[in-house]
């Protein structure tokens, strides 16, 4: 599976409303538990769809594939892809790699990621995902892990000048359970997550998930397990030439969520800004040339 090649997820979104209503049922089914839904015998997959194997058989067509085996190979590369670990991802750059200039590679790696996300994105979702960010009646969460808590951090640090009732969670300490403990019924938790998926964050995600809270995940093309919890996923593609994972398109997102959280509530916004500002000035925390 390259870098660049639609995810099976991806080409099922692509063609629900081409799909008929069995076929449509199919694609559901195959969703709620992607990919393994996938991995077993066809007819398995259809009497847990509830639809015929006729019906698996058509569709797995219309995704493009021959048939059901290598329907089932693409998903097995998309599995191998999803755990790699930072070692295998540069082997597998590597044996491939162009006599172009690095910054070259990588940069075009990374529009390439870019464009794919935008056309995979739905503007009303995230839309949606921005107006319960801005929404200061529920409580902000905001959680990272090993890596992406980079990216939590940037995002909170951002909406602690924009917005009150906010908390950054970083779902690697032993502490965060203390956290969930004042949780309430749609409180609002923005989760990253990216490929080898953390345990913490998605026992994380169960127990702010029963507590009436809703998710809105930051996630990669494969998709954390946390999508099943999440109202709204925000999936980027994260594969570059490199033995670790890019985060260029996941800022992407970020920033344009906060600019368009900004946009929402400005007026209210640049009174609070305005306050942190005299609070600056009155530290002296930035110099001043004039």
């Amino acid at each position: 599976m390259s870098a660049t090649a639609l995810t099976i997820s991806d080409r099922i979104q692509q063609e629900l409303d081409n799909l008929t209503r069995a076929e449509r049922q199919l694609a559901h089914s195959i969703l709620e538990n992607y990919p393994a839904s996938g991995l077993g015998p066809l007819s398995s997959l259809a009497k847990d769809a509830k639809v015929s194997v006729p019906t698996v058989a058509r569709m797995v067509q219309k995704l493009g594939f021959k048939g059901y085996p290598e329907f089932q190979a693409e998903l097995r590369e998309e599995l191998r892809a999803k755990v790699k670990n930072p070692i295998a991802k540069h082997d597998t750059w590597a044996e491939g790699a162009p006599s172009e200039h690095m910054l070259n590679r990588f940069t075009d790696a990374v529009i390439d990621n870019i464009k794919h996300t935008l056309g995979q994105i739905e503007p009303q979702a995230f839309d949606k995902a921005c107006e319960m960010v801005a929404d200061t009646d529920s409580h902000l969460y905001i959680v990272g892990g090993r890596i992406t808590h980079t990216l939590a951090e940037y995002l909170y640090l951002h909406m602690q000048a924009i917005r009150p009732k906010i908390t950054h969670i970083q779902s690697t300490s032993n502490t965060w359970p203390h956290y969930l403990l004042n949780v309430n019924k749609n409180d609002i938790f923005v989760i990253f997550d990216m490929r080898r998926y953390e345990n913490n964050t998605l026992k994380l995600a169960e127990i702010a998930h029963a507590k009436g809270a809703r998710l809105i995940l930051f996630t990669d093309q494969w998709r954390s397990p946390v999508h099943q919890l999440a109202e709204i996923s925000l999936s980027n593609r994260i594969v570059v030439p490199s033995a670790w994972d890019s985060a260029v398109t996941t800022l992407l997102l970020v920033e344009t969520m906060i600019s368009s959280v900004q946009n929402l509530n400005w007026g209210d916004i640049k009174e609070r800004m305005e306050e942190l500002e005299d609070m600056f000035d009155q530290t002296k925390l930035f110099r001043k040339f004039t």
